[in-house]
Order: C-alpha cells, then sequence, then structure tokens
C-alpha cells in the first residue's frame, strides 16, 4: 500500500501543472482593467540591420526585414553574429516604465524572424547559441519586474517563423521594390510556397513545427520566469484549431495569466482585443476589453532612419482618449542592437511620466466615459462610495473660462483643478454643467478637473 500511495502521488505531481485550472477571467483581469497603461519591447536580430539591407532602406517596419528583403535563412543567421547587446540594463528599462506611469511590459520573446531572446532547447537560433552575447535576456528583465512591481508579459510568434523549418510566413509575394535580381525566381517560389522564399524554411511541415519549436518553447517561457502576467500570441497564419488547442492547453502553467485574441480561433478567443496603430472609434467597440498597440515613430523594431516620432502631447492624448473608452495603451519601444532604447523615446516617455505623476488618478481604474463626445476633450469615471467621480482632461482651453460638460444628471458636489488642488466654482446652464476655469490653461498637455457627482 505505501507503494501504491507513493505512485499515485508521483503521478500527481507529474501531472499537476498540465491539470491545473485558470483562475476565473474577471480575476485574471482585476490588474489589467486597473493598470491602463504598458509598455511593449520590440527587439531581435533585425536591430542590428536597423532597417537596411543590401544598400537599401525597407519601406516597411524594421522588424519585418527578413520578409520584405527576401533574405535567405543562412544569410539571416550570420546577422546573429553582430548582436551583441553590451549595453543592455533591464533595470534602467523597468525603470524607464515605472517612471512613465506604466503598469506593466510586454517584450518579443520570439518575433515572426524565429529568434528567441531566451535560452531555448527547442530550437539554436537564440541569443545564447547564436550570438556573441551568450546569455538570456528575460531573466533579468523578470527580476527587474519582479523587483519594482511591473507585470510581465511575453509576446510569442506562434505561426509565422522565418528561420525554423515548419514555420508560417506572410503571403506577401513581391521583395517591396527592393533591387534583387532574382525577384521573379522569389515570387514565384513564394506563390507556390505558401509565402516562403527560402528551401530550408520548408525541409519540415508546421505540425512538425508546433510540435518541436512552438509548444516546447511557449512551455519554457511559462515555467522558467516566475509568474508571467500576459501571452500576447502574434499572427495566426495557418493555424489549425488543433494547433492552436496544443498552445493554449500550456496556459494552465500559469494560473493568472491573460492573452490575447490573435490565436483567432472561434474556440480560443482570449481576453481581449487588439487594435493595432489605431484608436477605436466608438462605434466600433463592443462591450469588450480591449489593448490599442501602437508605435511612438512609425516602426516597431529600431530603425535608424525613423525620425517621425510622435509629441508627448500626442501620446498622452493617445493615452487618455483610450481610457476614456475603457481600453489599454501599449506603447512600444524599439531598443538598439547594442541594448539602449532611442533617446526620443526616453525623453517622450519622461514628460508622459511627469504628467502621470499628477494626474495618474484620472487614468488607473478608471472606466469609459458616461458623457456624449466632447469636444474640448475626454471624460474617465470611478466610483467612490455613493459618489461618482468624473475626470475631465481637457485639451482645448475655453477661451471664455467657462467649460461646458453635457450630460452630468446627479448633484455636483464640487469640481476640483488637480494640477493646484483648487476648487472651481460652477453652475448649472441651458447646455450643463459649466464650470469657471482659469483664464490660461495650467497644463499644456493636457488639464484634468475633477468633478465629484453624488
Amino acid at each position: 500500500m505505501k507503494k501504491l500511495s507513493f505512485l499515485f502521488l508521483s503521478l500527481a505531481l507529474v501531472a499537476g501543472p498540465a491539470v491545473a485550472q485558470q483562475r476565473p477571467k474577471e480575476e485574471r483581469m482585476a490588474w489589467w482593467r486597473e493598470a491602463r497603461f504598458g509598455m511593449f519591447i520590440h527587439w531581435g536580430v533585425y536591430a542590428v540591420l536597423a532597417g537596411e539591407y543590401d544598400g537599401h532602406t525597407i519601406n516597411k517596419a524594421a522588424e519585418w526585414i527578413m520578409n520584405r528583403g527576401k533574405i535567405p535563412v543562412a544569410e539571416y543567421h550570420q546577422v546573429a553574429n553582430r548582436f551583441n547587446p553590451v549595453k543592455y540594463d533591464p533595470d534602467a528599462w523597468v525603470r524607464t516604465a515605472k517612471e512613465a506611469g506604466m503598469k506593466y511590459i510586454v517584450i518579443t520573446a520570439k518575433h515572426h524572424d524565429g529568434f528567441a531572446l531566451f535560452g531555448t532547447r527547442a530550437s539554436r537560433w537564440n541569443v545564447v547559441d547564436a550570438t556573441p552575447y551568450g546569455r538570456d535576456l528575460l531573466k533579468p528583465l523578470a527580476e527587474a519586474c519582479r523587483k519594482y512591481g511591473i507585470k510581465l508579459g511575453f509576446y510569442y510568434s506562434q505561426a509565422q517563423d522565418w528561420n525554423n523549418p515548419g514555420g508560417a510566413a506572410s503571403r506577401k509575394l513581391t521583395s517591396e521594390g527592393w533591387a534583387n535580381p532574382d525577384s521573379a525566381r522569389i515570387d514565384a517560389y513564394t506563390a507556390e510556397h505558401k509565402g516562403h522564399w527560402d528551401p530550408a524554411q520548408t525541409t519540415q511541415t508546421m505540425g512538425e513545427y508546433i510540435d518541436k519549436v512552438a509548444v516546447p518553447e511557449v512551455r519554457e517561457l511559462l515555467t522558467n520566469y516566475g509568474d508571467v502576467a500576459v501571452l500576447w500570441w502574434d499572427t495566426p497564419t495557418d493555424m489549425t484549431d488543433e494547433y492552436a488547442s496544443k498552445l493554449n492547453a500550456l496556459l494552465s502553467l500559469q494560473p493568472n495569466i491573460i492573452t490575447n485574441d490573435r490565436l483567432k480561433r472561434p474556440d480560443f478567443p482570449g481576453d481581449y482585443k487588439t487594435p493595432e496603430q489605431k484608436i477605436p472609434n466608438l462605434s466600433e467597440l463592443d462591450g469588450k476589453d480591449w489593448e490599442t498597440c501602437m508605435t511612438m515613430n512609425g516602426t516597431w523594431g529600431f530603425k535608424a532612419s525613423d525620425h517621425n516620432w510622435k509629441t508627448p502631447t500626442t501620446l498622452i492624448h493617445n493615452l487618455v482618449d483610450i481610457a476614456s473608452k475603457g481600453g489599454n495603451y501599449l506603447l512600444n519601444v524599439g531598443p538598439t542592437a547594442e541594448g539602449e532604447i532611442p533617446q526620443p523615446s526616453i525623453d517622450a516617455l519622461k514628460v508622459i511620466g511627469e504628467w502621470m505623476k499628477t494626474n495618474g488618478e484620472a487614468i488607473y481604474s478608471t472606466k469609459a466615459s458616461p458623457l456624449p463626445p466632447l469636444a474640448w476633450g475626454r471624460c474617465t469615471q470611478k466610483m467612490e462610495g455613493s459618489n461618482t467621480i468624473l475626470y475631465l482632461s481637457v485639451f482645448d482651453w475655453p477661451a471664455d473660462g467657462k467649460l461646458t460638460v453635457p450630460g452630468i444628471k446627479g448633484k455636483v458636489r464640487r469640481a476640483t483643478l488637480i494640477t493646484w488642488g483648487k476648487k472651481l466654482d460652477y453652475e448649472n446652464g441651458a447646455d450643463g454643467l459649466v464650470i469657471h476655469v482659469p483664464p490660461t490653461m495650467p497644463d499644456k498637455l493636457a488639464t484634468v478637473i475633477k468633478v465629484e457627482v453624488k
């Protein structure tokens, strides 16, 4: 009986992670709905090329350079010999996110080029085995996130993989205008081979890729780095229910984890939607949780020639707009091959952080606006006891010193200018609540007025 009991205990211990249950969605999503603001990090071998290959600048996002340039697998592997991020300081990265007011980080553990930023046994195409740096990049980042109380998430390209054999590839056939004498041959090959351009990419089936690379790597990510808050799938190219089921089953390794919607299978909808590079209109929202991911310039990965940076004012207005519609803002940085976040990103995040120190209560733990559209700005809300707190973020200051707020039905208890901590006079007007404001805008980025309604 002792031997039999020991056998049952051993089997239970082995089977435990596989049969563990995820917590209810409302529990898992609670922190995310409070966070509202996170950092996306796109980083990999593509940062070495920095948007240029064979004497040409790519005309698309830098992280797609292997695909857009139709770079052969063996040649792209040589690029990894120059990926040596000796200036990588994960502690500084996480501090930058925290000081900007961000509550979580999602990093590209593996993007479409198949390169893993971690040591994996499933493929030698990883930072430990394929680069002179030779060290796992995710472990120190995970440690820094724990140190500063930042949630950690992993982006993982589950389907597209242009290096590990069997991975899917985009159906885009042309080489985006590159001067390539073999472009006709490439186009013919990609048409026949589902978007691939190198025979080395198709020496195995996608089923073999899922079993030998994707599933083992996701298991490693969910096992070796402590608590993982988010698994951010990307692109469902050639995905099937069978493949998705194998990947989704691994989530039991992290009972608190949440995922996005990019498995794109009816049985695996994920926990939230992911509009990319745009903020949805109110008419597009359906009551589901959502997160806009967006670049700070025009590219996700580092591109040396892209200087089209969004201003801090634009980024703050985006954050407020997204929160006013009940969404999250996942704002991207693209570090260099040396491991540095570009200075324009650092500068903008510093400005956002200063604004958030004063006005963060208008973002964190808020819900979508209950008011009709506001011509002068946006509104977020939260409940405090029997009161509703409305946060009015004003982008366009009224020249006459009177801010008209339509749609408020309850009794207003007070209105406060957050920047100065000053109470404001108000009255009911024909078109709504009229708040008397100073003649000049206190915070030129966005001035927040807190209105407490019974």
